[in-house]
This record gives C-alpha cells, sequence and structure tokens, in this order.
C-alpha cells in the first residue's frame, strides 16, 4: 500500500488496483517485453532467408521465443541496468538479447540481432502491437461490460413512459428504454469504427527506405520481407514513412477513443440529471457515506467518478493524436517522451468505465416520479391533438394549441379533454383525441 500512497499519479496510486492490468501493455516493464519480443521474431524472420550464418537457429525457434515469453522484471531491471550504461534504451534490449544468445550457445550470430535497423523499427512496431493487444485483450470488453448492461436495462425499462425535456423544458414523451437504447446504438456505432481502423507499424530502416538491408543483402526482397512479418501480428506495415512511424493510425484511434468517451460522458450526464430529478433512486451500499455533514445523501459519485475520468482521457487522448503525427523533418525525439503516456488515457478511460458500471449497477427505476411528471404536464398531448386536427384538414389546428397552451398555466388533463369536446370535429375524432394521454403518447418505444 505504501507505493500507492507516494504514487504521483492516482492512475497508479489511489486507482492502481483497478488499472493493475493496464501494466501488461503499457508499462516500462511491457514496453521492454514487447522490444524484445520483436526483437527476437525478427532474428527468427531472418534466420527462414537462406543464409548459412543463421541455420543454427533452425529447431531453436522456441528456445528463442521463450526469451520473451518468460520475461520477467528481473529481466527487465537487468536490460535497465544495461541502459544506465549505454543511454539508449533500445540498445539495452539488443544488448539484453546478445547476453542470452550466449546462453543458447547461438553467440555466434550475435551482430544479426537488430541488422540493419533502426531503434524506431523496434519501437515503433512494439508500440502498435501492445496497443492492439490491449484493444483486443481489454479495451474492447471493458466498453462491452458497460453496453451490455445498457442493453440489459433498455430491455428492463422497455415501454415506460417518461416525460421528455428539450432545452430543458416538457417535451413529447419517450420511454425509458428507449432514452437508453439511444446510448447503445451510438456506442455500438463507434465500436464499429475504432475495430475498422488498422494498426500500422513502422518497420524500414534508419529513414524508411530499407538502405542498410538493401546495400547488406540485395538479393533479399526487404519491402515483402517486412510486410509478412508485420501482419503475423495482425497488423499493416505503413508503406512509406521517414525514420519513425507517422502515428496517423495511433491519432485516429485516439479520435475514436475520444468519440465512445464523449458518448458515455453523455449518458453520465444525463442519468445524473435523471437522478437528481428523482427518476432514479440508488441502491443503498452499507457503511458507505455520502456526505460528511449530510447523512441522508446518497450521492451520484459512480457517475461523477465516470465524467471526471473521461474528460481527463479525452484531453490527453486529443493531445496525442494532435502532437504524434508532426515530427520535424525525417524524425526529432518528440514523439518518444509523449509516446510513454499513451496508456494514461486508456488508464483513466478504464477507471471511468468502471464506475460507470458500478454506477449503471446501482440505479433503480422510481415510477411513482415518472407517472406524477407525466400526469403534471398534459400540455405535451398538445402535438398530438395538433396532427391529428391536421389529418382532418381542421382549419390553423397549430394555432389553435398554442393558443391553449403556450405560456398558459397549469395544463391538466379536465383543460385538455374540455378543448377537445369543444371541437367542431365528429364524435370519432373526439374519442380518437381523447384517448391520448402523456402516459400513452410515446411512439415507436
Amino acid at each position: 500500500m505504501e507505493y500507492r500512497l507516494r504514487s504521483i499519479s492516482p492512475v497508479d496510486g489511489r486507482y492502481g488496483k483497478k488499472t493493475e492490468r493496464l501494466q501488461d501493455y503499457f508499462s516500462e516493464y511491457a514496453l521492454i517485453k514487447y522490444r524484445v519480443r520483436v526483437e527476437i521474431e525478427y532474428l527468427i524472420e531472418l534466420s527462414k532467408l537462406d543464409l548459412s550464418q543463421l541455420h543454427v537457429v533452425r529447431g531453436k525457434e522456441e528456445a528463442l521465443r521463450k526469451i520473451y515469453q518468460d520475461f520477467s522484471i528481473e529481466d527487465a531491471k537487468a536490460t535497465k541496468n544495461i541502459e544506465s550504461t549505454t543511454n539508449h534504451d533500445v540498445k539495452a534490449v539488443e544488448y539484453f538479447i546478445k547476453d542470452k544468445l550466449d546462453d543458447l550457445e547461438l553467440g555466434d550470430i550475435k551482430e544479426w540481432v537488430h541488422f540493419a535497423l533502426t531503434s524506431q523499427d523496434i519501437n515503433n512496431t512494439a508500440t502498435p502491437l501492445l496497443l492492439k493487444e490491449y484493444l483486443d485483450t481489454e479495451y474492447y470488453s471493458s466498453i462491452d461490460n458497460v453496453l451490455q448492461k445498457l442493453k440489459s436495462l433498455s430491455t428492463e425499462y422497455h415501454g415506460i413512459p417518461i416525460l421528455s425535456r428539450t432545452h430543458g423544458q416538457a417535451a413529447s414523451p419517450s420511454s425509458v428504454g428507449k432514452e437508453l437504447r439511444v446510448f447503445v446504438e451510438r456506442i455500438e456505432n463507434q465500436l464499429e469504427l475504432i475495430k475498422s481502423l488498422p494498426i500500422k507499424a513502422k518497420f524500414g530502416g534508419a529513414t524508411g527506405n530499407f538502405n542498410a538491408h538493401k546495400v547488406s543483402l540485395p538479393e533479399v526482397n526487404w519491402i515483402a520481407f517486412a510486410d509478412n512479418l508485420i501482419s503475423q501480428w495482425g497488423m499493416e506495415r505503413s508503406k512509406t514513412t521517414t525514420q519513425i512511424a507517422h502515428y496517423d493510425h495511433i491519432a485516429a484511434i485516439c479520435h475514436n477513443a475520444m468519440r465512445l468517451n464523449t458518448i458515455l460522458i453523455d449518458m453520465a450526464r444525463d442519468i445524473w440529471t435523471y437522478i437528481s430529478m428523482d427518476y432514479f433512486k440508488q441502491k443503498v451500499v452499507a457503511n458507505e457515506v455520502g456526505s460528511s455533514a449530510m447523512p441522508h445523501k446518497v450521492n451520484p459519485i459512480d457517475f461523477e467518478n465516470a465524467e471526471g475520468n473521461l474528460g481527463l482521457a479525452n484531453a490527453l487522448f486529443s493531445f496525442l493524436a494532435n502532437k504524434l503525427p508532426v515530427s520535424r523533418l525525417q524524425r526529432d525525439l518528440t514523439d518518444s517522451t509523449v509516446l510513454r503516456n499513451l496508456g494514461v488515457p486508456f488508464a483513466h478511460t478504464a477507471i471511468a468505465y468502471g464506475s460507470l458500471l458500478k454506477g449503471l449497477n446501482k440505479i433503480i427505476l422510481n415510477p411513482e416520479k415518472l407517472k406524477s411528471d407525466l400526469e403534471d404536464n398534459w400540455a405535451v398531448v398538445a402535438e398530438a391533438i395538433q396532427n391529428i386536427l391536421r389529418r382532418e384538414a381542421y382549419p390553423k389546428p397549430y394555432e389553435a394549441l398554442k393558443s391553449l397552451t403556450r405560456g398558459a398555466g397549469q395544463i391538466n388533463e379536465q383543460t385538455i379533454k374540455q378543448f377537445i369536446k369543444e371541437l367542431n370535429v365528429s364524435d370519432d375524432i373526439k374519442e380518437e383525441l381523447l384517448a391520448i394521454t402523456p402516459h400513452n403518447y410515446i411512439g415507436y418505444t
């Protein structure tokens, strides 16, 4: 617990238990492990070329893969110790692997580790790979938990009338289930988009042209080689780059994640408002305290926590999306320190999704309040009445209803029914109009 109390960021401090799973993708340990993985798989792919020096790799592929599959905290520390001398993180990974090759009696092929590569071939393959695996393993399941809960609630509350509010004013009624399905559809649409975005890696040498590769082994089709290597991880290789990835694909993912978060901010605020209107109550959790001063309070803290974390995540996603695609000429170093923060907005997002799920599991519909608000707002059926009158070619129906309802005092059931009874229409039409109430005027639910 002490390390959490001394953490600078609440991601690793207060919320440490909620973000531990992200350490397998976005921590310094994870980045080193993914770099080792890329270097090893590149070496194995090189061994498939007809290079006599690398024939010794054949049959030892799994032993090589164990270097990253069994990568430990101690291995990461050993790599960091090397970095303290090299002052270069990727070179430290290269030296770490070379030491491991000695243990496997493969010391003769050491100089094929990192052959013809630049650091960004490793970084710009490792980072999109860890991002892809985080999205596939953690992110999509996390948002899906929220989505499935929303679907469940929308089914549970299907057809239950609710007074709508446009501009904060009473408007044509809807149903609770439909209003929740609005967010279901929006989330599903954005998930479809983000899942369709390609995850791209940069792999092309010092300035993206395979200069060292081509001059060293001109008989090899290095473009096809690299395309095949990257595709094995389910990614695409950016064909034309500078020394670094242009990061447009990561920017697109950040922007899409922002849109998802913005939708959820909208939802959190709506539910927060419904709670404040007493449309939803919240399950009371024993021993929880709502206020240090007011014992009666059950605050909507889960939705507030979610809104705050989603907003912070979006600020960071926006910065990453705007900064990463910009680099001076063939490369400057600003992307390096910035990209190390890629996990931070995803961590705040994960915290928020957990809070949203917790909040959604605590809300309880308050049907009495829904009914009373509908009963207090009979003016909302004016839309229905005037449109039926339009259908019947009644003269100026909109103006007639406007005169009755706009800016008037309390419009109740009796007011509306009296108005209908005095209309110059057939008894059948009057019966049709009299059957409309705020409780059943909800359209498709």
